[in-house]
């Protein structure tokens, strides 16, 4: 089993930044995929971000592209994503999930092992 933890939401403003952590705990040698993804009041829950925990490779969603930076150290078994240059439509629930599947980083919620509780961030205009 692992367990994820996020941190690091809150309240901003449009156009500030923020950093949320997901620190993973538990079987992490098993973790082969992070990633984010996020829910916004009344909509589906959409893929973020994701890093192999290996190779450090990233993957981003076209909306956020350019903006919001996923890193990991792996010394600290966490994740984390850097947002920058906020909108108010990035306004949601961020969740951080962790997969097992060697191989695949995926962008399809269902492909994802574990999850965390979710941290809300909230962007006003």
């Amino acid at each position: 089993q692992v367990q994820l933890v996020e941190s690091g939401g809150g309240l901003v403003q449009a156009g500030d930044s923020l950093r949320m952590s997901c620190a993973a705990s538990g079987r992490t040698d098993s973790i082969y995929a992070v990633a984010w993804f996020r829910q916004a009041p009344g909509k589906e829950r959409e893929f973020v971000a994701a890093i192999s925990w290996g190779t450090g490779n990233t993957y981003y969603a076209d909306s956020v592209k350019g903006r919001f930076t996923i890193s990991r150290d792996n010394a600290k078994n966490t994740v984390y994503l850097q947002l920058s240059s906020l909108k108010p439509e990035d306004t949601a629930v961020y969740y951080c999930a962790a997969s097992k599947q060697y191989g695949v980083v995926s962008e399809g919620a269902h492909d994802y092992d574990y999850w965390g509780q979710g941290t809300q961030v909230t962007v006003s205009s």
